[in-house]
């Protein structure tokens, strides 16, 4: 993997994250296939809206189907017929967040499957074999994910093993020989100094790449921006930061102007099935009464499939009738809406405009106190 820095608008960043199955443009956001899979949409529903590079759950496909049965049916990406590049997690965050019976220790967490109750450890050098038999072309070490809020005594003990652990997924992959860039990740709470210091012991172990971790777990929105701002400055500029699990529209804005490169987020395709598409005017619940006489498009703005075909009135009716071709529409829309802001803000940024295309964004798109987007329109 390489990673080219294009332009700079402030602290903003165009580059291109190159890998064995292509290039990726930045900044950029990837679809979330927690099982191999973004949710109700194709590989070329994906690629027709503009997406470059896809998230798999590491966690998720070593429970089901297994990790070696990907590899034997040659990797994930024959798997899942995506030829892009892929992103593997490490499976902490998940095993944090939805495992039953959890234990942590020195050798890493065990935890009992919530499909089936059986017993696994996941350990920094387990993490890197699933994901190394996986295949993607960007993995990530084990790292611990807290809950906010947690003290600075958790915090600092958390952050040690995460450190530890990284260490552990370095050498793991260095001696797996597997062509996949791996990123470390930047851990540290709430805490401005913890997180200064995090940032400066992960890029001494050295890595291909930086996630910010531990973001969008409950913290307020403005100590998110105030310590994705102090990580992204501490990070290398030749190599790319990812701001893992963010977020709104909104959110992409104000952390591009920050100075990351890579973001993923659920938010696209699990709200669209629960009704709620993303425009440029700000989120429509289209279950709405409001609409059930509308014939304009979700956005007039957007030249998505859905748009150009659909009127308001139709996807209410299609949500209301419980159609399965409701939830896919609004995904195929909600996908490309993510798509062209990030191709927007690719474009501000190398025609050193970012500022003035952060106003005109926040000038149409409303954001509710505390910093999340508002409802409706």
């Amino acid at each position: 993997m390489t990673f080219a820095l294009l332009a700079r608008d402030g602290a903003a960043r165009r580059g291109r994250l190159t890998t064995p199955h292509g290039a990726v443009e930045t900044p950029a956001f990837m679809p979330v296939g927690t099982a191999g899979t973004v949710k109700a949409l194709t590989p070329d529903d994906l690629r027709s809206a503009g997406t470059q590079i896809v998230l798999a759950n590491t966690y998720h496909l070593f429970l089901r189907p297994g990790h070696e049965l990907v590899r034997a049916l040659g990797g994930l990406h024959r798997f899942m017929a995506w030829e892009g590049p892929l992103l593997t997690d490490s499976g902490g965050f998940q095993v944090f967040s939805l495992a039953k019976m959890r234990k942590i220790s020195e050798e890493g967490v065990e935890f009992r499957s919530p499909i089936n109750g059986a017993r696994h450890l996941l350990t920094p050098e387990r993490s890197i074999e699933i994901q190394h038999a996986l295949g993607a072309d960007v993995i990530h070490v084990l790292d611990e994910c807290l809950a906010y809020p947690a003290t600075r005594e958790a915090t600092e003990a958390s952050l040690a093993l995460t450190l530890r652990w990284a260490r552990r997924s370095r050498d793991a992959h260095a001696a797996g020989g597997a062509p996949a860039a791996l990123f470390g990740i930047v851990q540290g709470g709430a805490f401005e100094d913890l997180r200064a210091r995090a940032a400066a012991d992960t890029v001494a172990l050295g890595f291909d790449g930086y996630a910010i971790g531990g973001m969008a777990v409950g913290e307020p929105k403005p100590a998110m921006f105030t310590l994705t701002a102090l990580v992204a400055d501490r990070l290398p500029a030749d190599r790319p930061r990812y701001l893992m699990g963010v977020g709104t529209p909104a959110d992409l804005v104000e952390a591009v102007a920050r100075g990351v490169d890579l973001f993923d987020c659920v938010l696209p395709t699990r709200n669209a099935r629960n009704g709620q598409a993303f425009t440029g005017a700000g989120p429509v619940t289209i279950k709405q009464a409001r609409y059930t006489r509308d014939a304009a498009p979700l956005d007039d703005a957007c030249a998505c499939y859905t748009c150009r075909r659909f009127s308001r009135a139709y996807l209410r009716h299609l949500f209301l009738a419980e159609e399965l071709l409701a939830p896919r529409l609004l995904s195929l829309h909600n996908v490309h809406f993510f798509q062209r802001l990030m191709a927007d803000m690719r474009e501000a940024v190398a025609a050193r405009a970012f500022s003035a295309f952060k106003a005109r964004f926040f000038a149409r798109y409303p954001v509710a106190p505390g910093g999340e987007a508002a409802a409706g329109e």
